[in-house]
């Protein structure tokens, strides 16, 4: 099966085809590149309940060996829990992190109650990336280096990127059109 590619918003994203970075994202892909992308509107899309989510990626969106997950926020934290389940071709990972600092909603979503699975998630995943950035106003560098470790990913690491919110995500593209036309 060809690789294709999933990409799972943060929470509170509202139409994720009109939010930051995913409908350009899924447009480029779909249209120019030809590389098979979904996205989709996620059930719960505020608190982003991983009860929720991980079915919704399994049963709907029907990630599977093939499946790039590309998830952002929420979404990155759902695809690192998603691939210590199931396997998949790989994850990619934007501004992740590994507690719910201090947030009652993010706490209500599941993510963070019991031990990341690290070696579980390295061995379902082929590849891992990860995009970051150090002025996070959301997530510190610190958490974004819990998860570097945790993956040992490939990091790609800025300093102006914020939280990764822009309306478009060269990096990214290139990243996955890389991966997708010199690794299968």
């Amino acid at each position: 099966m060809p690789p294709r590619v999933v990409i799972i918003p943060g929470n509170g994203a509202g139409d994720v085809y009109h939010a930051n970075w995913y409908g350009w994202l899924h447009n480029k892909l779909n249209t120019k590149e030809n590389i098979p992308c979904a996205l989709e509107n996620m059930p719960d899309p505020v608190t982003a309940r991983e009860s929720v989510w991980i079915p919704f990626m399994k049963e709907t969106l029907k990630c599977d060996e093939s499946t790039i997950i590309v998830g952002h926020s929420s979404g990155a934290q759902a695809a690192m829990r998603y691939a210590e389940k199931y396997k998949v071709l790989g994850i990619i990972v934007v501004s992740g992190c590994v507690t719910d600092l201090g947030d009652e909603n993010e706490r209500a979503s599941g993510y963070y109650n019991r031990p990341w699975e690290w070696e579980k998630i390295r061995a379902n995943a082929t590849f891992v990336l990860q995009f970051g950035s150090t002025d996070d106003p959301f997530i510190p560098w610190e958490e974004q280096q819990q998860v570097h470790q945790g993956l040992q990913s490939k990091l790609h690491k800025y300093e102006d990127k914020g939280h990764c919110m822009n309306s478009t995500f060269p990096d990214l593209l290139n990243a996955v059109k890389h991966l997708v036309v010199f690794k299968f």
